[in-house]
């Protein structure tokens, strides 16, 4: 019960059904009415008996338990045909699962009237761009990727505010999908891998809440491009995703790879983003996810993140006094990325993933591990 919020007062024909330390009226009940409520969220994975509730929650309403991978892939592509109509739809790939899940289902719809572009912004892990396409390759859709790595760079020059860097990858994102949308005169779509946690971290859904972050995906396109939005994934969380993905028929290990934000390593250099800051990342984060396989551990954490932080420390290399710096890890476990728990490395595997990193990443020379959870932090820091 992170919030500290807590009821007060029970409403008429109400009893106490459930309580907590912190929380003495946590859970109510009206049995004549059938009236229920709680003030803790059954969903997310610190609730232990939490699927116990939503089930038998279920069995109260009556409700039809067909919401199955078949029937969202059923349905989100009979939506995107109609959408699309007799058109092209642009598909915004980034190599992740949500827009690999997206570009599937829209070639599932309307076949070779789908484009995949993929943008490559500079700021992805080492290597990923190749690797990318290669994956598209071999799923028999072939991708148009764009080099803009100096448009996205130019941008975030002096940039150090996490929000304005998202809103300015927003901006060029659109503006390089608008440039290569002219290609494509017959274009009617413009489809992203948009989920519901972007949403809800973004702007107030069903009721009002608070913006814990902006997402570069979610704010619609503006009327200049000429294409509508297709989200067919913007009410899913990331467990129901993938179990789609499975229901395409893709790979396992592919299909539970780590996220990886869509502004990319930008979002991971807290402070100002530049060539080099950029490299020094791709290189640590590369032996911290290159060190997590071989420990046998991907499998067990939900999401690893390295990440460079605006401050510098002193170290001693060899003989030499160093003035360089700091890199934070960061891994987490969670079911849907809603609240996440940061996951205890064995030592060993900590300790020779720091020495590597401050060894062979030079600009590196202190490496820290952060165990916060969600709430109250984010799984990224920005």
């Amino acid at each position: 019960m992170s919030h500290g919020d807590r009821v007060i007062r029970l409403p008429e024909g109400f009893r106490i059904v459930g309580s907590t330390t912190n929380s003495p009226w946590a859970a109510m009940a009206d049995e004549r009415r059938h009236f229920f409520g709680i003030q803790f969220h059954p969903e997310v994975r610190h609730t232990e008996a939490g699927e116990r509730i939503l089930d038998n929650f279920l069995d109260l309403c009556g409700a039809r338990r067909d919401w199955t991978a078949a029937s969202m892939r059923a349905e989100a592509v009979e939506r995107i045909r109609e959408r699309v109509g007799d058109g092209r739809v642009i598909v915004a790939v980034s190599g992740g699962v949500d827009s690999t899940v997206t570009a599937l289902l829209c070639r599932e719809a309307v076949g070779d009237r789908t484009v995949p572009i993929f943008v490559d912004t500079g700021m992805l892990r080492l290597d990923e761009g190749d690797e990318v396409e290669r994956r598209f390759e071999e799923y028999g859709l072939p991708i148009d990727r764009v080099d803009a790595a100096n448009r996205f760079l130019t941008r975030l020059l002096g940039i150090d505010d996490p929000e304005e860097k998202r809103r300015r990858i927003g901006h060029e994102f659109i503006a390089v999908f608008e440039q290569e949308a002219r290609r494509f005169p017959d274009a009617r779509c413009l489809a992203q891998g948009t989920l519901y946690p972007d949403v809800i971290e973004s702007t107030s859904v069903r009721g009002p809440s608070a913006t814990i972050k902006t997402h570069h995906n979610v704010g619609g396109l503006p009327d200049r491009l000429g294409l509508e939005l297709v989200e067919p994934l913007r009410d899913l969380f990331k467990d129901e995703v993938r179990r789609l993905g499975e229901e395409l028929g893709l790979p396992r290990e592919f299909v539970w790879r780590h996220p990886f934000p869509g502004p990319g390593l930008a979002v991971r250099i807290v402070g100002e983003v530049t060539v080099e800051r950029v490299r020094m990342l791709q290189l640590a984060d590369a032996i911290f996810l290159g060190e997590v396989r071989a420990a046998g551990l991907y499998g067990e954490i939900a999401q690893a993140l390295a990440v460079l932080l605006p401050v510098k420390s002193v170290g001693v290399m060899g003989d030499a006094r160093t003035y360089e710096n700091v890199v934070a890890l960061r891994a987490v476990t969670t079911e849907d990325f809603m609240t996440a728990d940061w996951f205890r490395f064995p030592a060993d595997v900590l300790d020779r993933i720091a020495r590597r990193i401050v060894n062979e990443v030079r600009g590196i020379n202190r490496v820290v591990y952060d165990v916060t959870s969600k709430p109250p932090g984010t799984i990224e820091w920005e």
